[in-house]
């Protein structure tokens, strides 16, 4: 009964924001989270002082973790993931530094994922953890990526 009413909001927003794929893949990451076990906590999380914004903030297995969410409508310019440089990292430390600081949490022991979403019939999304480390420039060796 929930998949239905889900999938009846998901129509009707598409409908009335049929160009804002952001929102339209950030619903779907908070919901394929959910169904794995994560209890979300936050979302659009913007710092007073400005400098970025979290999408998305979980709880996964007690572990605090910021998720980045990325949608396209096709692949055909590569994978939406692909699109989270050093700059917008950046701008993800800072806002994940400010949340921690407001829940006592501490930001080394926190993860950052990205979700990748294309709007696709099926729409596919691949979740990556562990997708960049505390600071700006580092990426893990591999990336483990569960879809």
């Amino acid at each position: 009964m929930t998949g239905l009413l889900w999938r009846a909001a998901d129509r009707l927003r598409r409908l009335r924001y049929p160009a804002d794929h952001g929102r339209i893949g950030e619903d779907m990451a908070h919901r394929y989270l959910r169904r794995r076990g994560c209890t979300v906590v936050a979302r659009n999380y913007r710092p007073r002082a400005g400098g970025g914004e979290i999408d998305l903030v979980v709880r996964d297995r007690g572990r605090l973790v910021f998720v980045e969410v990325k949608t396209r409508a096709s692949e055909d310019f590569g994978a939406p993931g692909d699109a989270v440089n050093a700059e917008k990292r950046t701008r993800l430390l800072h806002a994940a530094g400010d949340y921690a600081r407001r829940v006592d949490a501490r930001l080394d022991e926190a993860r950052f994922d990205i979700v990748s979403v294309v709007l696709s019939a099926p729409p596919k999304i691949d979740w990556q953890r562990g997708a960049f480390g505390a600071a700006p420039d580092s990426r893990p060796a591999r990336a483990s990526r569960v879809r």
